[in-house]
């Protein structure tokens, strides 16, 4: 489990003292790993008055070639340096390519985060 917020140890490698718990507002969560598969979608709250949009999973990109912005189908996932297990999964993250009905293209969004996928052709 990655641990969220300051680190345990100073530069010089000495161990720190905890300063003090955890607040509800560094709460880590785990990722959404986005699919491709029909569109879903889960709203957060973050904090704040806004709201986070998750695609837990989605088989559409918005694609940009050059100027022109047009919607492509997603038909899998081609390479994701994030992790390589991620390719057998179809799970979608930012800078993985995919197949799509334009042709290749990478990720360039978060849809994790943002709750759509953006990219660019790569061809």
């Amino acid at each position: 489990m990655k641990d969220q917020g300051r680190s345990t140890r100073k530069r010089t490698g000495g161990r720190l003292k905890h300063a003090s718990n955890k607040k509800l507002h560094q709460l880590g969560r785990e990722p959404a790993e986005t699919t491709v598969d029909e569109t879903r979608l889960q709203y957060i709250d973050s904090r704040g008055t806004g709201k986070k949009v998750r695609a837990l999973s989605t088989n559409v990109a918005q694609v940009a070639d050059g100027g022109d912005v047009s919607e492509a189908d997603i038909e899998n996932v081609v390479d994701n340096p994030a992790n390589v297990n991620y390719v057998r999964r179809n799970i979608v993250t930012k800078g993985a390519v995919i197949e799509t009905s334009a042709g290749r293209a990478r990720v360039t969004s978060r849809p994790g985060q943002t709750g759509q996928v953006n990219a660019v052709l790569i061809d």
